[in-house]
């Protein structure tokens, strides 16, 4: 449930709603917006039953959560979250490219990358340093040795970094040299994974699973918030449907579902979705234009050598002219970039 305070309601009167709602043993969640205070409650609501919470003072009505994700509800935070990480937002008003290479390689192979995409537009360099395969015989990426390459890569030329982790020690190693987590697909309800993700200290993108529905998404984005940890974007990566023309099936229109549902910012890979290098570009283009905050691109200085989805990854001069036949778009969206 939601508490909606009345217009220019004291401090006094919100904090005296949050004492009511913590005495009960439940949790409060604050948002302030320009006009109106909402207080959300997470927990069971019938402890407030004897409260007369609804004739407290300053409160104008209550208002029930039928969802069972709470915090990530947008009846909880009516207004977009804007996301900070470092010196990079990701959310309203920003149109933000997180680019890079399926699995880093190599300390050289990271560093050109990333010295691409920064100048073609990136904000994030991605760069996988623990791979999940489909096959155990796969390259499984360079762990702590990536991410130190990832390390030296923000360093030199400033970027954000972000990097999938897949178990609690990866967690524990990943915090000391990136920027942002990431859940992929294959983990989006290993729901210890997400606790302890949510407990990192770190931002959290979180994939959408293979074949999971959008509430089952948004209730795996609860299981990080539920830590203490809001700072949570929505990746949006392709499902699997009975179509083979595309590695995956990307569900475009998740993107204003999600905007009507939840106040997370929403990120497109146009990479997983389709597997098919020509098709990133026009799947970029349509995401923006559906109100996607960003996108993930694969981008390799040699597709065809890479260990990892050379297939769907792009040449620097292919993500250089993305970026370039993006801005429009960018800017019709009323987006900066």
């Amino acid at each position: 449930m939601i508490i909606i305070m009345k217009p220019g309601a004291k401090p006094s009167s919100v904090q005296n709603i949050i004492k009511i709602i913590r005495d009960n043993g439940l949790k409060a969640h604050l948002s302030e917006g320009d006009q109106v205070t909402i207080v959300g409650v997470v927990g069971d609501k019938t402890r407030l039953s004897q409260s007369n919470i609804q004739i407290a003072p300053e409160v104008d009505k209550i208002v029930n959560v039928t969802e069972s994700y709470k915090v990530a509800n947008r009846q909880f935070h009516p207004e977009d979250s804007l996301i900070h990480v470092g010196n990079t937002d990701i959310g309203p008003g920003t149109l933000t490219i997180m680019a890079g290479p399926c699995a880093i390689e190599s300390e050289e192979q990271l560093l050109s990358t990333a010295r691409a995409v920064k100048k073609a537009g990136a904000t994030f360099l991605r760069g996988g340093a623990y791979n999940p395969r489909t096959s155990p015989y796969s390259f499984q990426g360079l762990e702590e040795e990536g991410l130190k390459y990832m390390k030296l890569a923000r360093e030199e030329t400033g970027l954000r970094t972000i990097c999938e982790v897949t178990s609690l020690k990866a967690i524990e190693t990943a915090v000391k040299y990136v920027d942002m987590l990431q859940i992929g697909a294959r983990n989006m309800q290993n729901f210890e994974l997400l606790k302890e993700a949510g407990k990192a200290g770190l931002p959290v993108l979180l994939k959408r699973g293979l074949a999971a529905t959008i509430d089952e998404w948004l209730n795996a984005a609860e299981y990080i918030m539920s830590e203490g940890n809001d700072n949570v974007v929505l990746c949006e990566r392709g499902i699997r449907t009975y179509e083979t023309s595309t590695r995956n099936t990307l569900d475009i229109s998740a993107v204003p579902v999600l905007k009507q549902k939840t106040h997370l910012p929403v990120i497109v890979d146009p990479s997983h979705a389709t597997g098919v290098r020509a098709y990133v570009a026009p799947v970029s283009k349509a995401a923006v234009a559906v109100g996607a905050d960003g996108l993930m691109v694969e981008v390799h200085p040699c597709p065809a050598c890479a260990l990892s989805d050379g297939p769907q990854s792009l040449t620097f001069d292919n993500f250089d002219q993305l970026c370039q036949e993006l801005r429009p778009y960018a800017s019709l969206a009323g987006r900066e970039f």
